[in-house]
């Protein structure tokens, strides 16, 4: 069986290139990433999968979720053409569940033609101004494009951070730092 990466990338690809002709990359851009914030709830999914609803019922419930943000460049609501059809055919084809995937290789997509690269930076507490623009020009040198940081917290790392920059993971979290002192002390 295919997994979500690979199952992703054909749709990604193939409304990237519908947005790019339609000049509407940005507005696809953050639809696809509200898109996203709603469809990874594990408990959503599992009620989309539920073979009781008709592919309509789905579509009508989650065209309603979309239109309940107030952003205008919302393209999934039922009065967008593409939009609409693109999340129709997601049901159609039982690949709603794919959808953060899709997002983020549209996102990739995105981030190659303009020259950046979205990167997410994961820490045990708030990074400060100065700790963001250090990593933002360690990035910077290392990918030669644009960055932009977008931060979570974690508290279980302890410290340190995780960086993920597209396919690129740099662990550098004492979590990880301890569960290799200890793997090393064990062997």
């Amino acid at each position: 069986m295919a997994d979500n990466n690979t199952i992703a990338r054909p749709y990604a690809q193939a409304i990237f290139d519908i947005a790019q002709e339609s000049g509407e990359i940005d507005k696809w851009a953050n639809s696809l990433e509200h898109g996203r914030s709603i469809l990874a709830d594990d408990q959503l999914l599992e009620f989309l999968s539920k073979p009781s609803l008709s592919s309509e019922q789905k579509f009508t419930f989650i065209t309603s979720i979309f239109s309940e943000i107030t952003d205008e460049k919302m393209i999934f609501s039922s009065n967008h053409n593409e939009g609409s059809n693109f999340i129709k055919l997601l049901i159609e084809n039982s690949r709603i569940s794919v959808f953060p995937e899709i997002a983020q290789h549209f996102t990739t997509l995105k981030s190659n033609i303009e020259n950046s690269v979205n990167v997410t930076v994961t820490s045990a507490s708030p990074l400060s101004d100065e700790q963001k623009s250090q990593i933002r020009e360690a990035l910077k040198k290392r990918f030669d494009s644009e960055i932009f940081i977008q931060t979570e917290i974690d508290e279980s790392l302890v410290g340190g951070a995780i960086i993920r920059a597209g396919d690129v993971v740099i662990d550098g979290s004492l979590k990880a730092s301890l569960k290799g002192l200890t793997n090393a002390i064990n062997s």
